[in-house]
């Protein structure tokens, strides 16, 4: 009797090794005719790679030619851009174009009472740049140039988002008057007037003021390779916020330039109108 068991379990042990012999032989290979099948289709394709977020693009916004600028407008322009210089060599034509248009009919409509002198921000540049001109358009002379920060709800290295919102800490395009200058907490500072209704209109509330910071001084910018944000206002470096902040005086012209800028300043044909009869002044 035991012998007859013994006899059962050994064949019942063999036939279950055969088993899994025969289940490891058709993990492990395939029949030469599947074989010859994948040969011909080739090898497999490739996994996907893994999704790599970049930082910040630095290619900046393309800006189209304004529409219906009289020809003698435009060539005043670009005559002014040659002859502002080196300093001026990242200031875009097309930002410096529709800085002097706005300038032309906001001093026609009494809405700037400064007149000849321009400052232009280009807010499409990464922070870690220049990006702030004030300009003196009688003598073609850049008066200050410098880096200017933007807002922290507009974006990191490049200014993405542009809000007109109370406390949205965006940084609003469009055209501004300076005002009066006053001692608060961040020292010097000059108010701003936004000068397009929707768009920046909320300036005052807002306290959108010129002031000095430390996180745009020369030092930040060296170690961190950018400007730091503010809460909203074109914030200065302390090298150079009290030069800048008396080079546009209260009534002087701010164009704050950026992607999707919309104004009703920017009328060509009226602008030539002004620039004809009385020139930049």
């Amino acid at each position: 009797m035991l012998l007859f068991e013994s006899l059962i379990s050994a064949a019942w042990a063999g036939r279950l090794g055969l088993l899994l012999g025969l289940l490891f032989l058709s993990a492990a290979c395939q029949s030469p005719e599947v074989a010859r099948q994948e040969l011909r289709a080739g090898p497999l394709p490739p996994r996907p790679a893994a999704t790599v977020l970049v930082p910040d693009s630095l290619q900046l916004t393309p800006l189209a030619p304004l529409a219906a600028v009289p020809d003698s407008l435009r060539r005043t322009v670009q005559v002014l851009h040659k002859r502002l210089g080196p300093a001026a060599a990242t200031l875009r034509p097309a930002v410096l174009e529709r800085a002097c248009i706005g300038y032309l009919n906001l001093r026609k409509a009494g809405r700037v009472r400064r007149a000849g002198v321009l400052a232009v921000a280009d807010m499409d540049l990464p922070s870690s740049e220049k990006r702030l001109w004030v300009i003196d358009l009688r003598k073609a002379e850049v008066l200050q140039h410098s880096p200017v920060a933007h807002g922290r709800g507009s974006g990191h290295l490049r200014a993405r988002r542009f809000s007109n919102t109370i406390k949205s800490a965006c940084t609003a395009l469009g055209f501004y008057a300076t005002q009066d200058t006053y001692e608060g907490k961040h020292g010097l500072s000059r108010r701003l007037r936004g000068l397009d209704a929707g768009q920046n209109d909320n300036a005052l509330r807002r306290y959108v003021v010129l002031h000095a910071a430390d996180y745009v001084s020369r030092r930040h910018l060296e170690r961190h390779g950018q400007a730091g944000n503010s809460r909203g206002c074109p914030a200065l470096p302390p090298e150079q916020y009290r030069a800048i902040i008396s080079a546009v005086a209260d009534g002087s012209c701010l164009l704050l330039s950026g992607p999707g800028l919309e104004s009703n300043w920017l009328d060509g044909a009226s602008a030539a109108e002004r620039l004809a009869a009385r020139g930049w002044m």
